[in-house]
């Protein structure tokens, strides 16, 4: 079984390398390649990832390559997990929304549009070049925003799934909390990628007990803690929202956090040069503890899952992914694309029956699908107007003047990255 990795000099990398080698019995990998254009941290991360399966006793073959079609020639799959524009791009994405008024983050809002207008032409074309290599490869993406990424890539007819570890890191958790294996957790997940909320943790499967009403009575505090929410929040939802939901439920209040502190764009970069240095060290054959911090957890695992049961392999029936709606939430277009719970097989992921979902969710849920339909048609198409109308239907601006200030600062940081600009 061959694997690529596009992105693989990323310094999440050796996360996923880890879990390659200690999950070979779920995906038994005879070759990975790590592809990259960037060769200095290419090498270092390649060096690194071949210690770690040697380390672990994996027989699988490690390749690095700058060169896409050589590297995706002949994979099963190919794993996406690119930064278009770098860290640099990222710390733009963070600060200039906030002169507007409005959250900078690199996923949602300003910020997040901007990185989708920079990336989906960018994944597209990786895309079309892996179907001309090995048209019956799957493409995993975990480059956000996953949502728009993956319709993009869905609407082009490519065999593709989207991936975020914001479930697998709530199953872990919830697993501790509640004393149970986390392959006992399922959760009744629901929403958008980055827009979702746990409705449900059944223990055992899709029609086990459901324990949300005893984690929130029991565990709410660390929850509520872990999400930076008030407790009566939560207990007031009933549910347990996305951290990401901070964004749209404390919107001022991050705001003036944002304007006080460094963005986490810079944190990452620092992050970034300590772990490189480290990956140089020829004595070093595992992951640091340091990656631990710089976001992705359980990322592997979930790829790995993913992987094992699209390739035919044992992966869980059941996983959160980010797929086509198909009627799944009645008040969204079947081409609108959900993250929620999924059989996954060779065939691909189809979603869960989902219960009717409560107005206070489904009237965001819509609202942002409408804006991601703008954001799409606006990276694929470009144009000033587009890319207001975008920010004006999003939640987190929503005003003109707003809008009006957004679009040009987006246009004005990301020229480089607009072939229509």
């Amino acid at each position: 079984m061959k694997l690529a990795v596009v992105g693989g000099g990323s310094t999440y990398t050796p996360e996923l390398i880890d879990g390659f080698a200690r999950l070979r019995d779920t995906l038994p990998i005879t070759e990975l390649v790590l592809v990259d254009p960037a060769a200095e941290r290419l090498e270092l991360v390649g060096g690194l990832a071949r210690r770690i399966f040697a380390k672990q006793d994996h027989a699988g073959r490690i390749v690095t390559t700058t060169d896409l079609d050589a590297g995706v020639e002949g994979a099963d799959a190919v794993l996406l997990q690119l930064r278009v524009g770098g860290q640099a791009a990222r710390q733009q994405d963070e600060t200039w929304p906030l002169e507007c008024g409005c959250v900078g983050q690199e996923t949602t809002g300003a910020g997040g549009l901007a990185k989708a207008l920079r990336t989906v032409p960018v994944v597209l074309d990786i895309a079309e070049r892996v179907r001309r290599a090995n048209p019956d490869a799957w493409i995993i993406d975990f480059t956000n925003p996953v949502g728009i990424v993956t319709r993009a890539l869905l609407q082009a007819g490519h065999k593709a799934v989207g991936l975020c570890n914001v479930a697998i890191g709530f199953q872990r958790k919830f697993a501790k909390l509640l004393g149970v294996a986390p392959s006992e957790i399922h959760l009744d997940h629901v929403g958008l990628n980055h827009l979702t909320w746990e409705t449900a943790v059944r223990i055992g499967g899709p029609e086990g007990e459901n324990a949300l009403p005893r984690l929130l009575a029991e565990h709410g505090d660390a929850v509520a803690d872990d999400l930076r929410l008030p407790r009566p929040v939560l207990d007031r939802l009933g549910v347990v929202p996305s951290y990401y939901l901070r964004y749209f439920y404390a919107h001022d209040e991050v705001v003036r956090e944002l304007g006080t502190k460094p963005s986490r764009a810079a944190e990452v970069a620092a992050m970034e040069k300590e772990l490189l240095d480290m990956y140089g060290d020829p004595a070093l054959d595992e992951k640091p503890a340091l990656l631990g911090k710089r976001g992705g957890a359980f990322y592997s695992e979930a790829a790995v899952d993913l992987a094992a049961s699209l390739l035919g392999g044992g992966g869980s029936p059941y996983q959160v992914v980010n797929t086509y709606n198909n009627g799944t939430l009645p008040f969204l277009p079947d081409d609108a694309v959900i993250e929620t719970q999924a059989a996954v097989g060779a065939q691909g992921a189809s979603p869960l029956p989902v219960a009717p979902v409560d107005p206070l969710y489904a009237g965001l849920i819509a609202n942002v699908t409408a804006y991601e339909d703008l954001a799409l048609e606006a990276a694929l198409r470009g144009g000033r107007d587009r890319v207001f109308k975008a920010l004006l239907a999003h939640p987190l601006v929503g005003q003109y003047a707003y809008a009006d200030g957004l679009t040009d600062r987006l246009i004005a940081h990301n020229r480089e990255h607009l072939a229509w600009a």
